[in-house]
């Protein structure tokens, strides 16, 4: 049986220095094989447009392989850049990861 969430810590810069790194582990996943990805931001002090890009790149290679991509814990800085690119409308975005587990839970 094929695992079901995959959560992955960022921490520091999301941008066009730490992206290619992102995105390699993106690529791993999928040959990982799960259902959802989560990407807790908890530690993500700044994230730039090459960093936005990554994302939006890593939720439309997950799609096409049938994997959800979701976010939480994103700090102030990070969900004005959402909100600002309507981001906020693309991603499924929760406060904590507890918030998602539970939720996760509830549809089990």
């Amino acid at each position: 049986m094929r695992e079901e969430v995959k959560v992955i810590k960022l921490s520091g810069n999301l941008n066009s220095t730490t992206s290619q790194e992102f995105r390699q582990n993106i690529t791993k996943i999928i040959e990982v094989g799960v259902k959802i990805v989560l990407l807790d931001f908890q530690d993500v002090t700044f994230m730039d447009s090459s960093g936005l890009g990554a994302l939006v790149l890593a939720f439309k290679t997950l799609r096409a392989a049938d994997i959800q991509l979701v976010i939480c814990s994103i700090n102030e800085q990070v969900r004005i850049l959402f909100e600002l690119t309507n981001m906020d409308k693309i991603f499924e975005i929760f406060p904590t990861q507890e918030a998602f587990n539970q939720v996760l839970v509830s549809k089990n």
